[in-house]
């Protein structure tokens, strides 16, 4: 099935896609394996990015990786939330034990884990979750060089993006092809952190994005998607460049993950899905049926859908009990090639190999003399391919049989039960990787230096108090002659990279060469791709919130990145914050509405008239009646808080930290001056204002 809207695709020949299924529990991993997966992933009880799935105990864990090993199947183990300084070393034991199993590849978020894995086990592979929100590729680049071996890609990507992505580094891409969409690029969403400090990025997310949020014209649920699907185009996105074809649902019914796991073999085989397959696919979880809406770059309203009342009555116990039977039984995918030796005065021997080298032998009594019919090869091969309820299947039989002998059919029965559950017993078991310990960071032992400010303008009118900041940050679009003037005038001038750069990369560099060019020399840079971007032209690259930096040794990787400084997370508390070791100078957003999503689809352009390229912020309104500024910046949108963060009256309460980020969005020139004189003299903002989570924390 072929899509018009994709005609970039490379000239590399097409190969069989891993099909990639979630497992959240050991039902849903069976269910994964038998309907025809090649790896699953999951997570332990801690730190995994979907909390609430039923998830693995250690034991549990230890099963699911021997089971799946056995058959073939590969286990990724999703270690993929941000990391608090006193969970690093529970972190880091979790995966020792995992080492031992092992399992075949860890997922990570945090960049402090990845810091320490690459000392403690550096030859385990390690790959890179989507909560790592890669998008251009120059951030897959990054990760390559920093022993990443895959990539999971943000779901927002066009063919053509990835494309791009593919041809700019060897590292292997993932890719999701089926299952929910959340409104915000995966690792950029506070909302739920923020409304009610259960954080996303620790896999406890609320979401509220599925709650009634209306934007002028549009829908009433304006942060609500229709789930993606790609089962049918896979081979696309094969050729676009991605390896492995994920579906999402870590707390999905093994039904669904059995559904989608064989509609993706088919696909990936090259096989046409079956309809009635895909009808109940649809049947057993969808909102408002599904899009492909990123893949072929066509965003707007026809990808928004919410779960409706015939998404849920469609889902029969008719259409589960049919799913359940795509799991019922064992899928033979193992192929054995059997030797079986039959000579007079000799026990019988049956031996076996598959396709790893694994080899068993069995023996048996020695045969009897045939009274009647004496056993031949159609006969023995007969019952050594009787392999059901095995993952394996007789691909080649040799038989030496001699003459006029007999031997019972359940003494050749045994024999294969025998030689068969030894190789099930070989495949499960696998050299553990080596892991070694190696100190933490430092927690504590960041000595700041007075602070400063600075701040970030949305649009670039800046205020006079500005000229007091040590950096000011203005959009990387504001015109090269306003910037010459304001830096004429005093103002310490650097330039904002977007958080969202899909597709815009190569415009980017451009831009900064002539910013280069123009005598500016810092960059605000909010992802990992942004931040290459920056350190490739040399300019001095400034960390932003957004790379959510939670730990010690998450600032340790940056530092060896080249960072000139960094912002740390909001996520984390004042005191959290203080106690991050290392000389990295480091600061906290101090002002501002804080970004709660960052979306590539505008929910404010739900309209029917789409996106309107708004001069002033449009606003998204709640089920009670509380209005979210969203504002355009770069290839995204960014829905903001609906009231400010103020911590002008606790700056004594800030400790440890090099400096302090206003950040001004909605806000007038005057506004702007106003906030910037009550934050230099230390008095309390009127109006509504919030803390943040800098008392009260994430779960």
């Amino acid at each position: 099935m072929k899509n018009n809207a994709f005609s970039a695709g490379s000239t590399e020949p097409a190969q069989t896609m891993e099909v990639l299924a979630p497992a959240g529990s050991m039902e849903s991993l069976t269910a994964a394996v038998r309907a025809g997966a090649d790896a699953v992933y999951l997570g332990g009880r801690s730190f995994s990015a979907r909390a609430s799935a039923k998830n693995f105990s250690d034991e549990e864990l230890k099963e699911a990786v021997r089971y799946c090993h056995a058959r073939g199947v590969k286990v990724y183990l999703a270690v993929n939330t941000i990391l608090l300084e006193h969970e690093l070393p529970a972190a880091l034991e979790f995966l020792r034990y995992a080492c031992t199993l092992p399992v075949d590849a860890v997922l990570v978020q945090d960049t402090g884990l990845l810091y320490l894995l690459r000392k403690c086990a550096p030859e385990l592979r390690v790959h890179a979750s989507t909560q790592m929100s890669i998008h251009t590729p120059l951030g897959a680049l990054v990760l390559e060089q920093a022993g990443i071996r895959r990539v999971v890609l943000s779901r927002e990507l066009s063919l053509r993006e990835i494309v791009e992505i593919h041809r700019a580094t060897p590292v292997e891409l993932e890719a999701f092809v089926h299952g929910a969409l959340c409104m915000s690029v995966s690792g950029q969403c506070y909302f739920s952190a923020v409304l009610g400090s259960r954080s996303g990025n620790r896999g406890m997310c609320a979401q509220p994005c599925r709650l009634p949020f209306s934007a002028q014209g549009g829908t009433g649920h304006d942060l609500s998607l229709k789930d993606l699907s790609m089962i049918p185009r896979i081979g696309e996105l094969r050729r676009a460049g991605v390896c492995s074809a994920k579906i999402e649902g870590r707390m999905k019914r093994p039904e669904y993950v059995a559904a989608a796991a064989r509609a993706c073999r088919f696909a990936a085989d090259g096989e046409p899905v079956p309809d009635e397959l895909l009808q109940n696919l649809r049947a057993v979880f969808s909102r408002s049926g599904f899009t492909a809406g990123y893949p072929d770059a066509k965003l707007g309203r026809e990808m928004f859908g919410v779960r409706s009342k015939e998404d849920v009555t469609g889902a029969t116990s008719a259409v589960f009990a049919s799913l359940h039977t795509l799991y019922q039984n064992e899928m033979q995918r193992i192929p054995v090639h059997f030797m079986l030796r039959i000579q007079k005065g000799e026990p019988v021997v049956l031996s076996a190999r598959d396709e790893n080298g694994h080899a068993a032998k069995a023996e048996g009594e020695p045969p009897q003399d045939a009274l009647h019919r004496p056993v031949d090869r159609a006969r023995c091969e007969e019952q050594l391919r009787k392999t059901g309820g095995t993952p394996f299947y007789a691909a080649e039989i040799s038989c030496e049989i001699g003459e006029g002998l007999s031997v019972p059919v359940s003494s050749l029965n045994a024999l294969r039960r025998d030689v068969l559950e030894q190789l099930l017993t070989q495949r499960s078991e696998k050299k553990p990787v080596p892991f070694t310990t190696h100190p933490l960071p430092e927690s504590g032992s960041h000595r700041a230096q007075p602070m400063k400010f600075r701040a970030r303008f949305f649009h670039a009118d800046l205020p006079e108090a500005a000229k007091q900041c040590e950096l000011v940050y203005v959009p990387y679009y504001t015109d090269l002659k306003l910037l010459e003037d304001y830096r004429k005038e005093g103002y310490p001038v650097a330039v904002e990279l977007p958080r969202g750069m899909f597709g815009m990369e190569d415009a980017l560099r451009r831009r900064l060469s002539d910013l280069k060019k123009a005598g500016i020399t810092d960059v605000w840079a909010g992802n990992l791709g942004a931040a290459a971007l920056g350190k490739e032209l040399g300019l001095n690259v400034h960390g932003g919130f957004s790379l959510n930096i939670t730990n010690s040794a998450a600032l340790a990787w940056y530092t060896e990145f080249g960072l000139a400084d960094t912002e740390l997370s909001f996520e984390l508390t004042l005191q959290q914050a203080a106690n991050i070791g290392g000389e990295l100078p480091r600061g906290l957003l101090l002002y501002g509405r804080l970004p709660l999503m960052l979306s590539r689809n505008c929910p404010a352009a739900n309209g029917p008239g789409g996106c309107l390229h708004c001069k002033t912020a449009p606003f998204l309104t709640d089920r009670k009646g509380v209005q979210f500024p969203v504002q355009c910046y770069g290839s995204c949108s960014e829905v903001l808080n609906s009231v400010v963060l103020s911590m002008s009256d606790r700056l004594s309460e800030v400790r440890n930290q090099d400096f302090g980020v206003l950040r001004f969005t909605t806000e007038t020139r005057a506004q702007a001056q106003e906030v910037l004189e009550r934050y230099f003299t230390g008095g309390t903002l009127p109006g509504d204002y919030t803390r943040g989570l800098y008392y009260r924390g994430i779960e």
